[in-house]
């Protein structure tokens, strides 16, 4: 680009991520649903239904998402309604606890 005969680079400015904040700290999720299976030693499977809106259709659907959640001790049964908390990772596939 050149002004008044002078050629001149441009310089883009980057904006970088903002720093997270210190001692910010996210709550831990809370999901309620079924318990479907107790198979497991100190853990249950448990069934978490949603509704989410389908934009083709402008209708919702139901969807459903298995979770397997850390239950010291095996204390519920499978059809029990049940909150879980999200935590540090039991294992693999388990990281939540049974409220």
């Amino acid at each position: 680009m050149a002004i008044f005969g002078k050629k001149t680079t441009e310089h883009k400015e980057t904006k970088a991520a903002a720093p997270a904040k210190a001692g910010a700290v996210s709550r831990p999720k809370q999901l309620t649903g079924i318990v479907v299976s107790t198979k497991m030693k100190d853990t249950v499977v448990v069934k978490v239904d949603r509704f989410e809106k389908a934009p083709k259709y402008q209708r919702y659907m139901k969807i459903s998402k298995k979770y397997k959640a850390h239950d010291a001790g095996n204390t519920k049964k499978e059809g029990e309604k049940v909150t879980i908390i999200e935590t540090k990772p039991y294992s693999k596939d388990k990281h939540f606890r049974v409220a």
